[in-house]
């Protein structure tokens, strides 16, 4: 037997038979069974246990890597014997970047480390590295503006905002500088791009990502720098002090490999062909252990299945948990997912990723019509006990975006996660930053929205 197998047996006892439903309580409403397992039952403490022995097992799971297809193959294995239906997986092409070793080291005016992480998609320095000076700018248009100034040096992007006061409303403007930055710079003649990480707070930790290159410049290295380094560096800057950087980088894109998707389902008891969809997703990056991104996504949606079968219920229509592959670069298993499967679009009543976090939940971030929003802010009043009824407008996910723009209502958990970006992308990422109660909340948040949705007398409106 697989070791991996070994450990997860024990774990997934409790969800391997049908749990005895005592006929005195069969009056009560199917939510309440629901938010009563988890929360007192059976399968409290369930979906953090095995997300705990997932990462701690097969840990980071980078797009293209191995680890990911062990996660695959871990997971699937499990929800086999479990007894979930239709339990397979889709094959995704896939690229894989490998980080390889990298290191940056401040040369003036001191000598020092420098924290720092590459970036996905980014290329090498060669093997003799890069030594420059540093133009540290705030913005695109102080880079336009002090363009001539960059050129043979390393760029630092490090843009300001508020993070405090608006943690989601800063991640998208500041990632922007991660996702283009190298070209910007490149554009200006500039041989490194080195960009603030994406953090509402830190510990001197680099945040990695995904970045992207415009082919009408030159391709070069991009990292990421801790907040603290970054700011350090502006400072050097506003003081009028000369700076200069090595940067070593052994970043290179191999050829694509095949993943998968991993997909299971309960079927629907009258409606089969009809789906309501749950996701999160699998691949992580290659640091920390890709617990809070995504792996508390796709345990929370793993459980939505693994609930209703142990309850021995049926919805109307077809539940289906995907764990998507490849995510982080860009939802290419979800794309790939929503080419194979878009003839469903007139039957998918509604498609759910959970990529925000697992921490204590307040309810569900819906998109869709105010008719289907009313249909759903209805539904919330079930989770009434545990103070999970806020519909809020928003939602969606990277994976579900092309569903949505087919007209498929979407929706995201919404829960407390004011701190989800101080561990995102990080060596922070591990099973230490979540909570056994919350994430048992969030599976049952997750779960009484999946199965009621199913359950109705029709899909949810367009």
């Amino acid at each position: 037997m697989m070791l991996w197998l070994v450990l997860l047996l024990p774990i997934l006892s409790v969800t391997s038979r049908s749990i005895s439903i005592d006929h005195r309580s069969q009056s009560n409403t199917i939510a309440d069974r629901i938010i009563e397992l988890v929360t007192q039952g059976e399968f409290r403490g369930v979906t953090y246990n095995r997300l705990a022995a997932l990462v701690d097992t097969i840990g980071p799971r980078l797009c293209g890597n191995e680890s990911l297809t062990n996660a695959v193959n871990w997971v699937q294995n499990a929800m086999i014997n479990e007894g979930l239906d239709n339990v397979h997986v889709e094959e995704v092409q896939i690229p894989h970047w490998v980080r390889g070793e990298e290191h940056a080291r401040l040369i003036q005016p001191r000598n020092a480390k420098l924290s720092m992480l590459g970036l996905g998609n980014s290329v090498g320095t060669g093997p003799n590295g890069i030594q420059a000076p540093v133009l540290v700018v705030r913005s695109f248009d102080e880079l336009n503006a002090r363009c001539g100034e960059a050129r043979n040096k390393i760029v630092v992007f490090n843009p300001q905002c508020d993070w405090q006061a608006q943690p989601i409303g800063c991640y998208g403007p500041v990632v922007g500088y991660r996702v283009g930055g190298a070209s910007h710079a490149a554009k200006c003649g500039a041989l490194a791009s080195l960009s603030r990480s994406a953090a509402s707070r830190s510990i001197d930790s680099p945040h990695t990502g995904v970045m992207e290159y415009d082919l009408t410049y030159p391709k070069i290295p991009a990292a990421s720098l801790s907040v603290e380094h970054a700011d350090m560096l502006d400072r050097f800057q506003q003081r009028n002090q000369s700076m200069e950087i090595f940067l070593y980088m052994e970043a290179q894109t191999l050829s694509d490999v095949v993943g998968y998707n991993l997909v299971a389902e309960v079927k629907g008891s009258t409606l089969p062909n009809e789906t309501v969809l749950v996701s999160g997703h699998l691949d992580s990056w290659d640091v920390g252990q890709g617990a809070l991104d995504d792996g508390g996504g796709a345990a929370i949606s793993w459980t939505v299945l693994s609930l209703i079968h142990a309850l021995n219920i049926r919805a109307k229509r077809t539940i289906r948990c995907v764990l998507w592959s490849c995510e982080e670069f860009g939802g290419i298993g979800g794309d790939q997912y929503f080419t194979a499967h878009q003839n469903e679009v007139p039957n998918m009543s509604i498609v759910m990723e959970s990529d925000l976090g697992v921490f204590h939940p307040q309810g569900l971030q819906f998109q869709g019509r105010p008719e289907a929003q009313q249909i759903v802010t209805t539904i919330s009043k079930l989770l009434t006990s545990i103070n999970a009824t806020q519909v809020v407008s928003g939602g969606g996910g990277e994976d579900i975006s092309k569903w949505m723009q087919h007209g498929v209502p979407g929706a995201s958990l919404l829960n407390d996660n004011w701190d989800y970006f101080a561990y995102h992308h990080s060596r922070g990422d591990t099973i230490n930053v979540l909570n056994s109660t919350d994430v048992d909340l969030a599976a049952a948040v997750w779960t009484v929205y999946a199965f009621s949705i199913a359950d109705l007398d029709s899909i949810l409106p367009r």
